[in-house]
């Protein structure tokens, strides 16, 4: 259960920081009021999972899966080049996440 929550967490996270790039500097209501939103369910979820998962598994595979999953999304969605230093860097955050998963975070 909780890397279901940890995959709700990094989904709203993500929400949360795609919002947060259509807010304008939050000087746009829609687009802030579902940055703040995401966040705080994002924070929520991964407080849950902190119940079951070691924190620092979690706060890993949090943040690297959310850094990957933005980083994609700018170069797919975004109109953000994509370089080999970044590809390369998306590359290495899920090998380390697939790395933590094997050794043993479970």
């Amino acid at each position: 259960m909780g890397y279901l929550l940890l995959s709700g967490a990094i989904a709203a996270e993500v929400c949360a920081t795609t919002a947060m790039k259509y807010s304008d500097g939050f000087s746009r209501l829609w687009p802030s009021l579902l940055t703040v939103l995401g966040y705080v369910i994002s924070f929520a979820l991964l407080a849950q999972t902190l119940r079951t998962v070691a924190v620092g598994t979690a706060y890993a595979i949090w943040a690297g899966v959310g850094t990957a999953a933005i980083a994609t999304i700018g170069v797919a969605f975004l109109g953000e080049g994509l370089t080999a230093a970044k590809a390369a860097g998306i590359a290495l955050i899920i090998i380390g996440v697939v790395v933590l998963n094997l050794g043993g975070a479970h």
